[in-house]
Formats: structure tokens, sequence, C-alpha cells
């Protein structure tokens, strides 16, 4: 920290304070604020103002008090040790802060955001006379059970290597290499490097979308998938699922880390994330879920700066792990405290306010957020990807809000949670209807080669039955269903089925909680043959009411409790009972 005073407190308004006359700060500097040091960002710069938000309570602060320049953007610490880790919005460890300040975050309280005096076993990858340049990987930690952290040079640093200690332990502040860059000068380097969570960490290529992001929920993976590298908005109102969807995909999903941003979101709730999270065991492995997570929690009664910032602090720790080549997944809950935020500090700025009071830049700060995502070709060589998955609360489930609106603009994804499915305790709550994905044509290469060459087909063909069932709902409200053709009441009948046996998952189920891509491929395979057979069966003349008399529909309803996710042989007995099915019933109607 600079000891030097830029600036006098002039004025305080709220998490804003303003210094009068011009300064030497510089735009998006991390300061330090009054006696006590709180953290602050410089955010507007005048010839006779500078504008500064504070990331703590500013109770107590007066005109007069000085603030203090540290000459950097606010950065985050990048260094073995930020998995199994709690932080706040600023990345300062919860367990670190109670140990320091008791069970409340005390004002001012200076900690490292990882642990500085811990030991790792370290592997030195580069040699002496080597050419290494921004991310190449220069030691190798074994971080958890499941994660190597490779320590990298960082973007802006290249050079030839001239010393490398031995393999062996080291802190994260110890030198292990040192390299001669190329303008001459000498550079020290260790496990630790900063980045400014604003900035972007810079990459060679962004790959199209190839790969989804298998999550085991089939109404996400066979209907609106997302990309490996994706965009997803979960919109929902109170009590639809929107957190329990995240926490599905949190801990099923094929993604190597997952960082969870708590964003605003009730203090209670946030304290049941942070438990679960801990006792939480990765079906992966075998051991803790939290040995591949990075929790930041920053509740609604957290200054709402802090709360702004902590969505770029997450995306910077997930950029940070794509770079060595892991496929990261972000759970943002919710953007719309996160908007909300954007909205109270722009307002004690006085800057002119858009639709609902939020500020005129909420679209663009929303894209700039989403665009961070992607499948990336490393500086390294290495392949990694940040899939954003974001909730966001509309008031009072109205998808037609600003922030709804805004985000539908820049995702790709749009899982719409419906409040009528989570009373009717159908989870996960995604609507059909209001949900989409723009991936579906670019996964399905890899759908088909996986899942079976009919597996896009047979998707398509499942959202045709439920947009039938739809249309025919609206006759059945007026008229009621006793009036409709046989082909329709069979169409009815096999929405059913979809709806239950397939969109409707049980997270308490052993089997039903994750179902791998290939027991989703080959439900869909009995639920439509089913359909087929029973058709021709109508077409024959047969009435409905004939076929129902057979249990065989609530059978393949049953097949997601019946039929275990390692035993996908039994499949073809479900097929042979379909054809038992259909020839008994030309046998008694002959």
């Amino acid at each position: 920290m600079a000891a030097d005073v830029k600036g006098i407190i002039y004025g305080i308004n709220g998490p804003v304070i303003y210094i009068k006359g011009k300064t030497a700060f510089r735009m998006g500097e991390m300061v330090y604020v009054g006696p006590q040091k709180l953290v602050g960002e410089v955010i507007r710069l005048d010839s006779s103002r500078t504008t500064i938000q504070v990331y703590e309570e500013t109770t107590g602060l007066k005109p007069g008090d000085e603030v203090y320049s540290t000459g950097a953007a606010i950065s985050v610490t990048l260094a073995p040790g930020i998995l199994h880790n709690i932080f706040d919005g600023i990345e300062r460890p919860l367990s670190e802060i109670a140990k320091a300040g008791g069970m409340y975050i005390t004002r001012g309280l200076s900690v490292d955001a990882l642990d500085r005096n811990k030991k790792w076993q370290a592997h030195i990858t580069v040699k002496p006379g080597q050419h290494v340049f921004g991310g190449t990987v220069i030691a190798e930690v074994q971080e958890t059970p499941m994660i190597v952290h490779k320590c990298m040079l960082p973007p802006d640093t290249e050079g030839t290597v001239e010393s490398v200690a031995n393999d062996g332990e080291y802190t994260i502040d110890e030198t292990i290499v040192t390299i001669i860059q190329n303008d001459g000068t000498k550079k020290e380097l260790s496990m630790t490097q900063k980045w400014p969570i604003r900035v972007p960490r810079p990459t060679n290529k962004r790959y199209a979308a190839s790969e989804p992001l298998i999550t085991g929920q089939r109404i996400l993976d066979t209907l609106f998938p997302i990309a490996k590298g994706g965009t997803a908005a979960i919109p929902g109102g109170f009590g639809t699922g929107k957190t329990m969807t995240q926490h599905q995909v949190a801990k099923w999903s094929d993604a190597d880390i997952i960082v969870y941003i708590g964003c605003g979101e009730r203090g209670n709730e946030m304290t049941q994330v942070l438990e679960e999270f801990s006792e939480l065991i990765d079906p992966k492995s075998g051991n803790p879920l939290m040995d591949r997570t990075v929790l930041i929690a920053n509740t609604s009664n957290m200054p709402v700066a802090a709360r702004e910032a902590s969505i770029y602090t997450g995306l910077t720790l997930a950029e940070y792990y794509r770079d060595m080549g892991y496929h990261v997944a972000i759970m943002a809950d919710s953007t719309s405290r996160w908007a909300e935020a954007l909205r109270e500090l722009s307002g004690r700025l006085e800057e002119m306010p858009a639709e609902e009071g939020f500020p005129a830049y909420l679209a663009s700060k929303l894209s700039a957020f989403y665009e961070r995502a992607g499948m990336m070709h490393n500086l390294n060589g290495s392949v990694g990807s940040v899939t954003i998955i974001g909730a966001v609360s509309p008031q009072g489930s109205d998808f037609s809000e600003p922030v709804t609106q805004n985000t539908k603009r820049f995702v790709r994804c749009f899982w719409g949670l419906d409040k009528s499915l989570a009373y009717a305790r159908h989870f996960p709550a995604i609507h059909w209807l209001t949900s989409y994905s723009e991936y579906v044509q670019d996964l399905a290469p890899w759908y088909n080669a996986k899942a079976g060459k009919d597996f896009i087909a047979n998707r398509n063909r499942l959202m045709a039955i439920l947009n039938q069932e739809s249309a025919l709902m609206e006759i059945v409200k007026l008229i009621g269903s006793d009036v409709l053709p046989d082909d329709q009441k069979l169409t009815l009948e096999i929405a059913r089925v979809v709806r239950l046996g397939y969109l409707q998952q049980n997270a308490f189920h052993k089997d039903d909680t994750c179902v791998p891509i290939e027991k989703q491929a080959a439900q869909m395979r009995v639920i439509l043959y089913l359909y087929d057979r029973a058709r021709s069966l109508v077409t024959m003349g047969h009435p409905m009411s004939v076929l129902k008399q057979s249990n065989i529909f609530d059978r393949v309803i049953n097949i997601k409790y019946d039929v275990p996710n390692d035993r996908l042989d039994m499949f073809d007995q479900y097929m042979k009972d379909i054809d038992t099915f259909y020839d008994e019933v030309i046998e008694k109607n002959a």
C-alpha cells in the first residue's frame, strides 16, 4: 500500500464519497479510505471532483478524512489455495475474517486472500535457457485431490529462464523461477500473480460451440442444452427453484471446477448454500464437492458496491482456471441483485435513470459479463472454457422487466421457471414452452455421434408433442377431452408420459437424480416407439379407451426409476413389451 495521501474527503453519499479538486488518482484505481483504511475504487474523474465507491459500510466517515492511493486496480490474488475456499465479494476469505473480527465482517479488516504461510509441494516444469511467454506453466501443484494447479507466467510477461528452484515445498510468495525479460531486466516469479477483476484475461482464440455441458438433467441435456463455454439464464419468481437447479448443475455437470457466486441473496439462504456445499460429496471422485468448488458469498446486507464487484471477482477466478485448461462453470445467483446494486450506485451518482430506474448502461454491463464466457484456445496452447449460468429474479415473476429482457439478448439458452409447475411439485420447474436453446443445431453433431444418429430428430419430435398438447389443452379447457378424436387423445396421453416420465426428475432418487446421456436417448426411443405403435392402433380404428386398459403407459413413465443407469440392456425388454401390447390389442379386437 502506498503511504502517500492523495485526497481529502469532501462529501459522502452512502457508499459513494467525493474528493474536491483535481487529484492524482487514476480511473479504476483501488484506494484506502479514512482512518480504518476502507477499500474503495475510483469510478469517476474530472477536473473538479473525484468520485470513489467504497466496498464497505461508510458509517463514521466524515469530511476531512484522508484517502490513500495504492497505485493499482481492484485485483484478485491468483495462486494455489483458491479452491475449497469461501470468499466475500472482494476475495477476502470468510474463515480468516471470522478469526480476526468475529461473526460479523469488521470494517477495514485487512486479511490476505490466500494463506501465505502454507507450503505447497511444487514440481517445476521449466528449465534454464527456455523461452517462456504469458501463460507458460512454470510449476504444478496438487491443489486438491482432483485438481492440479498450474502456476503460469502472467499474460504480459515474456523472456528467457535464467534459474529455477528444485522441486520441493514452497509458499506462494517464494521465488521458484527467475527470468530475463526481453528488455534485459531480471524478474523473479513465485506461484502468485495478480489480475484486475474488470479486465478479461487474454486468449489466443475463441472456439464455436461444439460440445455440451452434460448436466444429467433430462430437460436440460435433451431439450435445452447448453454448450461448454455457453451462457444460460434461469429466470423465475420466488420459490420456483433457481438455486436448486443451479445446485443440481453444480453437483452433477461434467465441469471440472465450479465457481458459485451468491450475489445479494438472503443471508439465511446463503448460509444454507455454504453448509450444503461443504457437506456434498462429489459423485465423480467420492471426495468433498468443495475440492473443486469456489464460493463467493455476498449477502443482501453487505455493501452494494461489493455486490457489484463480486460478479467480476468470480469471473476472474474462473478465467484463471480456464487458462490452465479446465472447464469451469459459473453459477451467478442472482444477476438481478447485481443489477439492483448498479441501480442504487447509479442513483447515488445522480445519473439519468432508464427503464424502472436501472442505469442506461445496464445492457452493456450485462453483455460485457456474459461475453467473458467461451471455449478458448489459451495462450499456453491448452483449451478451456468458462460457462456462465445466471439466475434472474424478476419481481412478481414478470419476465418483461428490464433485467430479464436484457439478459435474453445476450444469452443463448433460456431456462424459464414456471410457478405453476413448482407449486405442482414438478421439478425441475423449467417450462418447455417458454424455454429455448440456440445451441441445439451447434451441438447436433456431438449428440448424434455420442447418443445415436436419431437423438436430435427424437428431441424435435418430443418438442412437437408438447406443443401439440398445449394447443389441445386450450380446446379441452373449453369443451372437455371426451369430444376429442382418438388420435388427439393419444397425443395428450403421450405428452403426459413425456412430462411425468421424462421431464420430471427426482433429485432424491439414486438413479433419477443424474441420468447419463445414453439412458436419456434410450428413454426417448421407448417413448416414441410406444407413440408410433399406439398411433398405428388408433389409425386401425382401436379406441383410446381400449389402449389405456393396459398399464404400458405407466410402465414407460416408471422407466426412470425401474431401469438403473448402468443397465441399458433392460430397454430391449420394454420394446418387446410394447410389441406384446400392440399384438394383444389387435388380437382382442380382431
